[in-house]
């Protein structure tokens, strides 16, 4: 046997495992992608840009995110994949070299009122068993710190089976919580003024009750006056102690009226159950209105808004109980846990040293646990779920963001942009949906998708380096190197909005004059308090629309024409013109296809396999019924007005026979934002993020309102979308509206009459008004962080 002699100097041929360095997508058709071919390198970070409804999300989160999830899914058993949620196969031909992929996204937070920061990650359940060991005196286990536990006590005979015999036994049992049982963990109690539900002066008869659906002898009103407790022609004030309680407060009761069995129950309980049970969102604008009226949120008398009972109240750390260390600023929090020498639970102290330095490290240690996770802005949420991935010991992951600098002040951005490539640098793969020219800029590779959007988008213009991006010749190459330039001139203001002493959140008594009648921009670092100063001092009341980041609701039936209000004219015109009902133009109405009820195509539900979605055979995917388009308004039926872009819209119902003043108001509006690529029938919810925010904004410049507040209207935004939207701005103003717009874009700072800044910092190193003043000023100055990076960015 004989051995061949090694040479150094023939280095060994490359292991065939270490040939898969590209993630291969093929043939994606993904919503409007089109036939998308790309190789991504592995353990680079890829930045993915392009103007908003380009197909940014539907390549790197509708394909490969989820295929990635779907392929994992289904390593799981049969019986484990029924509990999980069903991913059908994205449209594509080959996707290869997938690793496993974590999607941080901007999917708000649940807004449930028990969810806070703490909760959200792991922090509360730390604390909670730190405080379980070391809280003097002794109340129980990690149970009696959490605020979502409520205690309870009982005890009975069980019987069982034992040895053949039938045994009775005595059992109890106790579990100690720490909820408060006044406001159920809630930390704030509802009142219900009841002035805003009848007017006492007058009887049952003469219609007392003014609660929304209750008056006009409906069914709701008659429950109340004929049911036999009181006399319905006597006034409500002169109600005996027993009839007001029977009238307002009474238990479930069965009982006949009109030969109809009905349940009689007391108008507070009946309302609460019926109106105050749901989302403030998903109510309808009149019962909305009533529950702002009537309804009052304070904070519980019992536990001051802590959530926790007085036990979990009671037990501390060095004078500390956990309802005070959940209220601190997690920066201070982290500095208390880090002077804890306690042996016995060492470890635990490590974990949440290293989760609450994250929240620091990521930009978030203004926030307090005990904050509620549902008032975290979109950006804050994205980057509370980023805390569970910053000390993971994984690699060669997939790491998957949208848009990580949306609320991002310019000095967090450089923040960001390290972590990111920290990540990377752990030898994974990062991908990133991104805008802001100061992150595609650390990118190893760009991918730049167009050139328009809608169905104008979904190729690849672009694959390449940053600067093969920057001579490439796409909008997003023209526009990288794009700079405002501060005004020159600055409106005069008509009026002023006075703001003294603000103390919402960590305001910190702010006295501020917004001018009015000209565009005024509020800016600071995250966290320093904008939004609490806009939304918290500006009165939401008549005359001051206020367009928020709020998600908006909508199901798959939800389109740009059911939101905005737009189907109404439409199908009253067609009405009219048919001579027949304005419902049978509706696809969630009579005119729907009976065969798939106007969803335009059939569901089959698998169990725990992907369902099937089909198009429906009977409407061809058209949602109405054969003989509802027969029916034509300028040459056209309804679905194919429904297939209309915004744009084509507003010419057709612009002049000639299709002329709908109504509607074309409407359309106007959706052009003026940007969204003239739209179909009107294309279904909510595959919008993005920005084109949501711009449906939105769109509805609210309907309503008649001197004062537009806008919280990051650039959010989502390509860099040459900015120059559209500086457009629509500008024109509110010359319109003689007052805009307030809270924002990071320099490009919007260098734009406005007026900045209002607030800082120096963040949490209660911030609230404070640190500049106000021309944009040329705050640039001249260079005095606060803002005023640094602006002149900065427009090179002065």
């Amino acid at each position: 046997m004989s051995m061949a002699p090694r040479t150094d100097s023939q280095s060994p041929a490359p292991h065939v495992a270490d040939s898969h360095d590209l993630i291969r997508v093929h043939g994606a058709r993904e919503n409007n992608l089109k036939d998308v071919s790309i190789e991504i390198p592995k353990r680079r970070l890829t930045v993915f840009t392009g103007v908003s409804g380009s197909g940014k999300s539907s390549l790197v989160f509708d394909t490969i995110a989820a295929e990635s999830q779907r392929l994992i899914n289904e390593t799981y058993s049969a019986f484990v994949q029924g509990f999980m949620p069903t991913l059908a196969r994205p449209e594509v031909d080959v996707l290869d070299g997938l690793t496993t992929v974590i999607t941080v996204d901007q999917q708000r937070l649940g807004a449930d009122p028990r969810s806070t920061v703490g909760t959200a990650t792991d922090a509360n359940a730390m604390l909670r068993i730190l405080f379980s060991r070391l809280g003097k005196p002794h109340i129980g286990s990690p149970k009696a710190f959490s605020f979502n536990v409520a205690s309870i006590s009982g005890a009975g005979a069980v019987t069982m089976e034992r040895g053949g015999q039938t045994v009775k036994e005595r059992r109890s049992f106790s579990i100690t919580g720490g909820m408060c049982p006044r406001c159920e963990g809630r930390g704030s109690v509802s009142d219900l003024d009841l002035t805003q539900l009848y007017d006492d002066s007058k009887s049952l008869s003469e219609g007392a009750i003014t609660v929304p659906g209750y008056t006009g002898g409906g069914w709701n009103s008659r429950l109340y006056s004929e049911s036999g407790f009181f006399d319905p022609d006597k006034p409500i004030r002169k109600f005996t102690k027993k009839e007001l309680h029977d009238f307002l407060h009474r238990e479930p009761t069965r009982m006949k009226i009109a030969g109809i069995n009905m349940t009689y129950e007391g108008l507070i309980p009946r309302i609460q159950r019926s109106m105050l049970a749901k989302e403030r969102e998903g109510m309808q604008p009149h019962i909305r209105e009533f529950v702002d009226r009537a309804v009052t949120f304070t904070t519980c008398p019992e536990c001051d808004g802590t959530r926790l009972n007085e036990g979990a109240r009671s037990s501390k750390i060095k004078r500390i109980s956990i309802a005070d260390a959940c209220a601190m600023q997690i920066s201070d929090l982290a500095a208390w846990v880090r002077g804890l020498d306690e042996p016995s639970v060492a470890p635990l102290l490590t974990a949440l040293q290293q989760t609450l330095d994250s929240f620091v490290e990521i930009g978030l240690g203004y926030l307090s646990l005990d904050r509620p996770a549902g008032t975290l802005s979109g950006g804050e949420a994205q980057r509370v779920k980023m805390i569970r991935h910053l000390g993971s010991s994984l690699t060669d992951v997939t790491y998957v963001f949208d848009e990580p600098t949306i609320g991002l002040h310019p000095h967090d951005i450089q923040r960001m942009n390290d972590l990111l490539l920290r990540l990377r640098d752990k030898g994974n793969t990062v991908l990133v949906v991104e805008h802001k020219p100061e992150t595609i800029a650390i990118a190893d590779h760009v991918v730049d998708l167009g050139p328009g959007a809608g169905t104008a988008g979904g190729t690849v213009c672009f694959e390449g380096t940053v600067g093969g991006l920057r001579t490439g010749g796409t909008i997003t190459g023209r526009h990288f190197d794009d700079r405002a330039v501060v005004k020159e001139t600055v409106r005069k203001p008509t009026g002023t909005l006075e703001i003294r002493g603000a103390r919402t959140h960590n305001l910190q008594g702010v006295d501020v004059d917004i001018p009015l009648g000209v565009l005024a921009v509020v800016t600071g670092v995250a966290g320093s308090g904008k939004s609490s100063l806009v939304h918290g001092s500006i009165p939401a009341g008549e005359g001051v629309v206020s367009v928020d980041q709020a998600a908006i609701r909508g199901s798959r039936r939800s389109n740009p024409a059911t939101y905005t209000g737009l189907l109404d004219p439409i199908r009253k015109a067609f009405a009219k013109v048919n001579g027949v009902k304005p419902a049978l133009f509706s696809a969630n109405s009579e005119g729907a296809c009976p065969t798939c009820n106007g969803a335009g195509v059939i569901y089959t539900d698998l169990a725990m396999m992907a369902g099937v979605a089909t198009t429906c055979e009977e409407c061809e995917g058209k949602r109405f019924q054969a003989s509802v388009l027969d029916y034509h308004l300028g040459g056209r039926d309804i679905s194919e007005v429904l297939a209309m872009s915004v744009t084509e819209a507003e010419e057709f119902f612009g002049a000639g026979e299709a002329a709908t003043p109504a509607a074309h108001r409407i359309l106007t509006r959706l052009a003026d934002v940007g969204l003239g690529y739209l179909t009107l029938g294309q279904p909510l919810t595959t919008l993005s993020g920005g084109e949501r925010q711009r449906l939105k904004l769109a509805t609210h410049m309907a309503e008649k309102g001197g004062v537009y507040v806008l919280d990051e209207p650039t959010a989502g935004l390509h860099l040459a979308d900015v120059e559209q939207l500086l457009g629509l701005l500008d024109r509110l103003v010359d319109a003689g509206k007052s805009v307030i717009v809270v924002e990071h874009h320099q490009a919007v700072m260098a734009h406005a009459d007026w900045i209002i800044d607030l800082g120096p910092g963040a949490g209660h190193d911030g609230g404070r008004l640190v500049f106000e003043g021309t944009p040329a000023e705050l640039v001249a100055a260079r005095s606060t962080l803002t005023g640094k990076h602006l002149a900065t960015y427009v090179g002065s």
